[in-house]
């Protein structure tokens, strides 16, 4: 089955924190594989995801520039934490901290990613939403998604200057405040 885009509810929805959301994707960041927990949350088929790109399930609220330092990062070969809102198939939205890695087959070969999210904390949550919205609304006043990006991604860059953190640290400060 093929939907239509979605658009946003609203509606918040959750799993449990001893749950996971697995997925893996190709280089291209086409999903090769789905928990059930990623296919119950999400409210997507499997075979509505398997073979499509991970982004089916990005939210309107999330600022293009994590993602382009997730892309960075990964591409160093390195791997990253971050707080992200997905949209389901539904239009409900769920929240997640999410680890995602580098996946080498045993030459050490780079042949795709990982990601593992967990049920993030709220008051983690509050932190990142106003900040995420701040970035979205700088994308929005630019034409190009290139523009946007670049914008963006600097005003992170000068917010996390002037805490004296990296995007990474800034992820742990607010997950080691919440335990």
């Amino acid at each position: 089955m093929i939907r239509s885009a979605v658009r946003p509810t609203g509606v918040e929805r959750t799993f449990a924190p001893d749950e996971l959301i697995v997925s893996k994707t190709d280089l291209k960041g086409r999903l090769t594989y789905a928990n059930d927990v990623f296919l119950r949350v999400s409210a997507f088929d499997e075979d509505e995801v398997i073979g499509k790109p991970h982004n089916i399930i990005r939210h309107p609220a999330m600022p293009r520039c994590i993602f382009a330092l997730l892309w960075e990062t990964l591409e160093a070969g390195d791997e990253m934490f971050a707080y992200v809102v997905n949209l389901a198939a539904d239009g409900a939205h769920y929240w997640v901290l999410a680890h995602v890695t580098p996946s080498l087959d045993e030459r050490g070969t780079l042949v795709g990613y990982h990601s593992n999210r967990r049920v993030p904390d709220r008051a983690a949550v509050a932190t990142i939403e106003q900040l995420y919205r701040r970035l979205v609304d700088i994308e929005k006043r630019h034409g190009s998604p290139k523009e946007a990006i670049a914008a963006s991604s600097a005003q992170l860059t000068a917010d996390l200057a002037a805490r004296g953190q990296s995007y990474d640290e800034f992820v742990w400060s607010l997950a080691g405040a919440a335990a």
